[in-house]
């Protein structure tokens, strides 16, 4: 019977990993069936697909930090949170970097807010955001807990919206379906982890609250 349900648990356990590949997987080997590449240059295509692996990572991070991700330890997630956020913000940078060498006018544009194209701010707002949270991240030491929590969550609400908003709304190699399962499951994810958070924060300040017995 122990082993049954040992052998249940690692079951489930592999069928989320699997279930967060196919997740992250699919939108990337769709986008690379796309007829669209074909018209589009190695530097150009290097940048898009930067952008959707960004928005994969942006799914990843909200997982990690409500460990909803087994055979991790809370110290390891932790630990992979801020090395992916790393990664995120690099991915932003090859994505903006790439867009700029193919067309520096549009990436003006898209940077000052004066481009009519209606998912460019978004985008724009969300790399912003990225890049104050990995600053912060760098300064972490320096911060209290308090206060990086404070700035942190409003920052990784925006970057979430934002991100999800700047992919709906961009016609691209991104396959329609694949695409969408992707951004509601990063806002899914999110949504869980902000309730699950806010959970525990009013059940520990009850329990502080809570008189002691007999006093």
């Amino acid at each position: 019977m122990k082993g049954q349900v040992i052998g249940h648990a690692q079951g489930w356990r592999s069928l989320i990993w699997v279930a967060l590949a196919a997740a992250i997987g699919a939108p990337i080997a769709l986008a690379a069936t796309s007829e669209q590449l074909a018209w589009r240059g190695p530097v150009y295509v290097l940048a898009g697909f930067a952008g959707i692996i960004a928005l994969a990572l942006v799914l990843v991070q909200p997982l990690l930090i409500g460990g909803y991700l087994p055979g991790l330890s809370a110290y390891r997630a932790r630990r992979a949170h801020h090395w992916i956020g790393g990664a995120l913000a690099l991915a932003v940078v090859i994505h903006v970097a790439g867009l700029w060498f193919t067309s520096p006018p549009d990436m003006i544009d898209a940077l000052t807010f004066s481009s009519p194209t209606p998912f460019s701010p978004f985008g724009v707002i969300a790399m912003w955001a990225i890049f104050a949270v990995a600053l912060l991240a760098a300064l972490r030491r320096r911060l209290r807990l308090r206060t990086w929590r404070i700035v942190h969550v409003p920052l990784a609400i925006v970057i979430v919206a934002c991100s999800v908003v700047h992919c709906l709304l961009i016609e691209g190699t991104m396959e329609t379906i694949s695409k969408a399962a992707l951004c509601v499951l990063v806002l899914a994810a999110t949504i869980k982890v902000m309730t699950d958070l806010w959970r525990k924060r009013m059940v520990r300040n009850e329990n502080v609250a809570r008189p002691i017995p007999g006093q």
